[in-house]
């Protein structure tokens, strides 16, 4: 019975540092993408990066999303596989799930199943190329 025990703080432990590493994930993504984004803003000013750092923290914010569900994921099936936290897992993971959709969205400006345009418009501050002898 002890190596029962033993295999839930082993468990709970493994869940603990998934949580902690998505958090640390999130901030370190939010703090690098804040430290870009005036590094380059006071280099070039001119340089429009808005759009950059949005992409930089949203993408932070999917990675960490998504290792909070892999921690709730274990914490349930692993720890408390009773209907109720099933339940609440189910929620939970609805609920990221359409944050994590929202974000992608959000940065990438189209639905994941929508191809990838390969050029981009003029107004998201990144011109397409255009060649001088193109009429």
């Amino acid at each position: 019975m002890e190596y029962l025990g033993d295999a839930v703080v082993w468990i709970d432990t493994a869940a603990i540092i998934l949580e902690t590493l998505a958090v640390a994930i999130i901030m370190l993504g939010i703090t690098v993408a804040t430290i870009r984004y005036f590094y380059y803003r006071v280099k070039d000013p001119s340089r429009h990066l808005f759009r950059e750092y949005r992409s930089s923290i949203g993408n932070s914010l999917l990675l960490g999303l998504e290792i909070l569900i892999a921690a709730d994921i274990i914490k349930t099936v692993a720890l408390e596989p009773t209907w109720e936290s099933v339940g609440i897992l189910g929620l939970l993971v609805v609920i990221r799930t359409f944050l994590s959709w929202s974000l992608f969205v959000d940065i990438e400006e189209r639905w994941p199943w929508q191809k990838k345009e390969q050029e981009q418009s003029p107004h998201l501050g990144e011109g397409r190329i255009v060649q001088d002898h193109e009429a």
